[in-house]
């Protein structure tokens, strides 16, 4: 009898999982393996409703990906791209998570006020990024002639190289790169300044009494009771936006096209698709991508979890 139940339940379990696994397979199962194996083909955009499952697999188009110097170069940019922006957004919502923990007067409204970046369309701030740091008009520039004496205006997201005086020395700056990465920042900072909101609310209260009971600064209270307990946040954090980030394509090509240095992977994919026609580059550059962010990631994990297991 008890068998029987068992297997009713394992039939019912799997009944009920079937429309899941179904979508999983059909959405993302299926267009994954169909690139993979276009990969392996000569295959141009005008072809592809002709070609077929096994037709000419071939290697060339992984010849031609690692041969290209283009390639190289965007990953270079993809990979700083990529840390800059995950390290600003992360920073940025502690920053702006500690500044509204404790109460005071209107923080409903500050803490809805942070969420605007993050739920407002792209189309519409990258509109407003482009308007304000507009090298003739823009207010950025406006600003900065009056307030820090610039000469001449900067072109924010036009310009691949700058330079500033420090100490007496030109030091050169990838101007329209770090852009890229301020706009990815702010843009996404809510994402982490929600999670990390959310895990300093359930913070215990006694741990931080009893420091400052004990006479710590805030600074040592912050760095000896608070951040340890968000750093398994911070970890999740830091995956999930180096994932999101590493692929994103849409805040780049609106705000430069991928120009003045700031062609990350995906815009060179894009290009490779919709200039070049040639979908079988495209989707082998795209397997290449993902196997980079793969063993990227397995090695951020295998640390956590290493320096996990040295502190127990």
């Amino acid at each position: 009898m008890a068998r029987t139940l068992r297997r009713h339940d394992a039939r019912t379990g799997l009944l009920l999982l079937t429309p899941t696994l179904v979508i999983v397979l059909a959405v993302v199962l299926v267009p994954v393996a169909w690139s993979v194996l276009i990969a392996f083909q000569r295959v141009r955009l005008i072809d592809v409703g002709r070609t077929g499952l096994f037709e000419k697999l071939t290697l060339d188009n992984f010849a031609r990906v690692f041969a290209s110097d283009v390639l190289w170069d965007s990953l270079r940019t993809t990979v700083v791209y990529t840390v800059g922006s995950t390290a600003l957004a992360v920073v940025l919502g502690l920053v702006a998570a500690l500044a509204v923990r404790r109460p005071f007067p209107g923080r409903s409204f500050v803490r809805a006020a942070m969420l605007i970046p993050y739920v407002a369309p792209v189309v519409a701030v990258t509109f407003v990024w482009r308007v304000l740091l507009n090298p003739e008009f823009g207010i950025v520039n406006s600003w900065g002639r009056r307030l820090f004496g610039w000469e001449d205006p900067i072109a924010f997201l036009s310009q691949a190289r700058g330079e500033i005086t420090v100490l007496g020395l030109d030091v050169p700056v990838p101007t329209a790169l770090l852009t890229v990465i301020a706009f990815e920042g702010w843009r996404y900072f809510p994402f982490a300044f929600l999670f990390l909101l959310a895990r300093l609310s359930a913070l215990p209260g006694d741990l931080e009494e009893a420091a400052t009971v004990d006479g710590a600064t805030p600074t040592q209270r912050f760095r000896h009771v608070v951040l340890p307990q968000l750093m398994p946040v911070i970890a999740v954090l830091v995956v999930l936006r180096t994932i999101w980030t590493f692929n994103e394509f849409d805040d780049v090509f609106l705000l430069t096209g991928g120009a003045a240095g700031t062609e990350v992977v995906s815009v060179r994919v894009y290009e490779l698709l919709t200039v070049q026609r040639n979908v079988g580059a495209a989707a082998a550059q795209s397997v290449l991508l993902a196997s980079v962010l793969v063993v990227l990631l397995s090695a951020y994990l295998w640390l956590l979890r290493r320096r996990e297991g040295a502190r127990t």
